[in-house]
């Protein structure tokens, strides 16, 4: 295994809520009511959209709000990874990654392990240019059952309603919660910054019809199952854990761009810029409540 170069869940394509647009000779993000499930594949319009995009559509005209889903790994901080990221909004590399205590920052001097005050207190993260990131790896139908959908969010709200989901579900199956069945959905809140427009954030539930006794049983007899064949969880969490911990970062190169023009459009840091009058900052209320506005 290279040494440097963290080995992610294998991607088959990308769900967002949401796209990015073009716009006045910019490219920004625009939110949206629905899921979008792409391909890996980006044309000059944006990511090409997935066949699962629509075959999950009872109708080409429905919204796509629920996905059904599995989750590859028994660990959720292995299917959902979150810390605080600023990237270098230029090259799209990622500069400092963190989790509120400790963070490793590219330096002159190479990747250093720091303390990491959280973006409040951290004088690099000054003008909102770091923010908290998460990743949701999700496993869609049943023919690649170790390929994954990437969600990407930096929105408080998922972030927070993800966590909590997957931390209760792997406690109330008795560590399957790689085989439960589960589906990505939609939810819609109003909040006083949002001026009582919904915003949407992703959570995620046992699948709809389906009540929580009969997702554990099903759970239960799913990892029998998986176990008679030879299926070893445990050795898959523990490979995957390995992969991950390989790298000082996760995302690629390749990747950081695409997160960069999604997450921190054009002009962001100078709307945030932190040398504004102070007479004219919002107060703690306000920002607080602009955070729990982010879906």
């Amino acid at each position: 295994m290279l040494k440097g170069l963290a080995i992610t869940p294998p991607a088959l394509g990308r769900i967002s809520i949401g796209k990015v647009i073009e716009k006045n000779g910019k490219r920004l993000p625009e939110k949206d009511d629905q899921f979008t499930i792409t391909s890996q594949v980006q044309g000059r319009d944006g990511w090409l959209l997935h066949p699962l995009n629509d075959e999950l559509r009872k109708t080409p005209e429905e919204k796509l709000r629920s996905i059904p889903v599995r989750l590859l790994f028994n660990e959720p901080d292995l299917n959902f990874r979150a810390e605080y990221s600023l990237f270098d909004r230029q090259t799209g590399r990622p500069i400092c990654v963190g989790n509120g205590e400790t963070c490793k920052r590219q330096t002159a001097e190479g990747i250093q392990s720091l303390p990491c005050p959280s973006p409040d207190g951290c004088t690099l993260a000054k003008g909102g240019a770091c923010k908290p990131y998460g990743r949701l790896n999700v496993v869609i139908g049943d023919e690649d059952l170790l390929g994954s959908f990437v969600f990407r969010t930096t929105g408080f709200n998922s972030i927070r309603t993800l966590a909590a989901r997957l931390h209760y579900f792997q406690a109330i199956s008795g560590n399957r919660l790689a085989c439960l069945p589960l589906e990505l959905r939609l939810r819609g809140k109003s909040t006083r910054q949002s001026h009582s427009t919904p915003i949407f954030y992703a959570d995620i539930t046992v699948r709809s019809g389906i009540t929580m006794e009969e997702a554990l049983l099903a759970a239960r007899q799913l990892d029998e199952s998986r176990q008679s064949a030879g299926f070893d969880q445990v050795a898959l969490d523990t490979a995957a854990r390995q992969g991950l911990s390989n790298g000082a970062f996760e995302d690629k190169e390749e990747d950081s761009g695409a997160i960069v023009e999604e997450f921190f459009p054009a002009g962001e840091s100078e709307r945030t810029a932190p040398n504004v009058n102070p007479a004219a900052r919002p107060s703690l209320a306000d920002q607080l409540e602009a955070r729990v506005a982010q879906p």
